[in-house]
């Protein structure tokens, strides 16, 4: 089996537990911050929707600079709405899915580097990258995105069974 399909459904089950939390991203709160040492629900969702978009740049590129020497680091723009966040992570989810099923066995093994300043801050095979610093890390936040809803009193949609807002099995 190519690699490719055997990562897909787990990128599509992951995906659609995701766009289900973002779903959940209430109107007029984007500026909800648990605590002062916490992101704003504008900033944790955004990157939540701007991390597939990563899979595009591991399977397409063999590395970025999030700081490049002499330029400013990597900033993206942040999601003014719930409707914005859900678009930005459907573009941005399908292109990733797209990257991975035109990707060869070969391409999963090359390796991909993270670099910030022109430092090397990490390098591995695009596999390796593909699982843990985009799926790996988008379920991290998006386990944190949960928290912050539930501390809002939003209802949490389950993620691999019903959660306590919904009915049981």
């Amino acid at each position: 089996m190519p690699i490719n399909e055997y990562i897909l459904p787990e990128f599509d089950q992951e995906m659609a537990n995701t766009r289900k939390m973002l779903d959940q991203v209430p109107e007029g709160r984007l500026d909800f911050k648990p605590h002062a040492k916490s992101w704003t629900l504008q900033q944790l969702a955004t990157h939540i929707a701007q991390i597939p978009s990563w899979g595009v740049i591991t399977m397409t590129q063999d590395s970025i600079d999030i700081a490049p020497p002499g330029e400013p680091p990597y900033r993206p723009p942040l999601a003014s709405s719930p409707r914005e966040l859900l678009e930005m992570f459907d573009k941005n989810s399908q292109d990733a899915r797209a990257a991975i099923a035109a990707a060869s066995d070969e391409t999963f093994f090359k390796p991909w580097s993270l670099l910030k300043g022109g430092q090397t801050m990490m390098t591995m095979p695009k596999a390796a990258v593909l699982r843990s610093f985009v799926m790996n890390h988008l379920i991290h936040h998006r386990a944190q995105l949960g928290v912050y809803l539930r501390l809002m009193d939003v209802p949490v949609p389950g993620m691999y069974g019903p959660s306590a807002d919904e009915p049981a099995f």
